[in-house]
């Protein structure tokens, strides 16, 4: 894929959705990096109808461990994984506590030290909670990265390094919340919604759906 057509692609994105926000729902950087290490493997919407009311009654690293593992597991056995996640979660608080003064670090080396935290959490945290433009790349992003051409890699990481080489500065603030949005509801992974998609001409997906104008024929 040529530099003009992810100019174009972006571009449509966000003309579209200029200010894309992620779907979890947190209030402060604590509270985002406990739902994103809580949605591994699991949906945003199961995340947030355990965070509700887990951050209501503990949404600090001190509150957190005072609920202990009983009381954490009791917020989030809804959700997968939920015992080693209290695990992760409960180390990670105490770390907070001994290195950062309770505050999440901004420094990618120090994020991925806390336990459950790995390079596409650090990258949700970096990005979001702290304006960093790292693209965190997920089933989705890879999907979307690979299939339209954007960024093929064989790797998580290397479909990362791709994004970060050829997206347009501009956009990659940003970028990380479009393609997982485009992923999320029109680039699905079983049947891409090809006839909805704002950027299908300029796709180079060989296997997609007959374009909007080969329908209408």
């Amino acid at each position: 894929m040529n530099a003009a057509k992810r100019q174009e692609i972006f571009e449509r994105l966000r003309a579209a959705n200029p200010e894309p926000r992620g779907e979890l729902e947190y209030r402060t950087p604590f509270e985002l990096l406990l739902a994103v290490i809580l949605s591994a493997q699991a949906t945003d919407k199961s995340v947030n109808l355990a965070t509700r009311e887990l951050f209501r009654v503990a949404n600090t690293p001190q509150a957190v461990l005072a609920l202990g593992m009983d009381g954490l597991i009791a917020h989030i056995k809804r959700i997968g994984l939920y015992r080693s996640k209290a695990k992760n979660i409960l180390a990670t608080c105490e770390l907070l506590l001994q290195r950062h003064g309770g505050e999440v670090p901004q420094q990618r080396e120090a994020l991925e030290q806390l336990p459950g935290v790995g390079r596409k959490t650090a990258n949700v945290v970096l990005n979001v909670a702290f304006g960093e433009p790292t693209i965190a790349v997920d089933t989705h992003i890879f999907r979307v990265g690979n299939r339209t051409g954007i960024a093929p890699g064989k790797t998580p990481l290397e479909v990362e390094q791709k994004l970060l080489k050829f997206v347009p500065p501009e956009f990659r603030l940003h970028a990380h919340h479009w393609l997982i949005l485009h992923g999320r509801y029109v680039c699905k992974a079983r049947t891409p919604e090809c006839a909805q998609c704002l950027i299908e001409d300029l796709c180079e997906y060989r296997g997609k759906v007959k374009a909007k104008t080969e329908r209408a024929e």
